[in-house]
């Protein structure tokens, strides 16, 4: 069974998910809260195993809460999903720096929403290549060149390779066709990477390639 917290300040909102959710039967509401504090106190109580987060909340926004869960021990094991109205939402790139494991705009189909978040429980991240590739390169495109990272040297130059696809949006089966290698590869690769790099999931680790330098704002089409 997974467990779902709701934390948006629109009751209404929170309502139609909780609907949606319950519908299913693998997936089980574990709570709702109104604002970021209430949603830190209802993830710290209950634990679950996705967090839905609107961004733009009282008290505490959704992005100091998706931070605060990020850098708490005891809540490794809880994946935040972000809710955003607008898809190139300026607090999206910072969100899933912070510890996002994606995020979803509020008009995604119910069916979309429901596997978004099955497979942010199962531990992949929801960004599309699409929007990888607009969303990371527009707003890495603002921060800084950074020197590329001492952390990359742990990695080896086919995980180096592969993460550079990463980062510019390609799925593991695009990766798996550009290196005539089987999926099941490049996710070993893909999984060493994250290891090696300390990230959370999929979608730190496309943060990582741009933030490092191994890929550049731009050279994703």
């Amino acid at each position: 069974m997974i467990r779902v917290a709701l934390a948006d300040d629109q009751a209404l909102v929170r309502a139609g998910f909780r609907a949606l959710l319950d519908a299913e039967s693998d997936i089980e509401v574990a709570g709702e809260a109104g604002d970021g504090l209430e949603a830190l106190a209802l993830v710290r109580a209950e634990q679950p195993d996705v967090v839905l987060m609107d961004i733009r909340m009282p008290e505490c926004d959704g992005l100091e809460a998706t931070r605060a869960i990020a850098g708490d021990e005891r809540l490794e094991d809880v994946k935040v999903l972000i809710l955003t109205t607008f898809e190139l939402d300026e607090y999206v790139f910072e969100a899933v720096r912070s510890g996002a494991s994606g995020f979803l705009v509020k008009d995604t189909e119910p069916a979309d929403l429901v596997q978004a978040v099955r497979l942010v429980a199962g531990g992949d991240a929801l960004l599309s290549p699409s929007v990888t590739r607009r969303l990371i390169a527009e707003f890495a495109a603002r921060a800084k060149k950074p020197p590329l990272a001492n952390q990359l040297e742990e990695l080896t130059a086919r995980e180096r390779e592969v993460m550079a696809l990463v980062g510019e949006g390609l799925t593991n089966q695009e990766i798996a066709a550009r290196f005539v290698l089987s999926p099941a590869t490049v996710k070993t690769h893909v999984n060493r990477a994250m290891m090696k790099l300390g990230a959370r999931d999929r979608a730190q680790l496309v943060v990582i390639a741009y933030e490092s330098g191994l890929v550049r704002p731009g050279w994703a089409q």
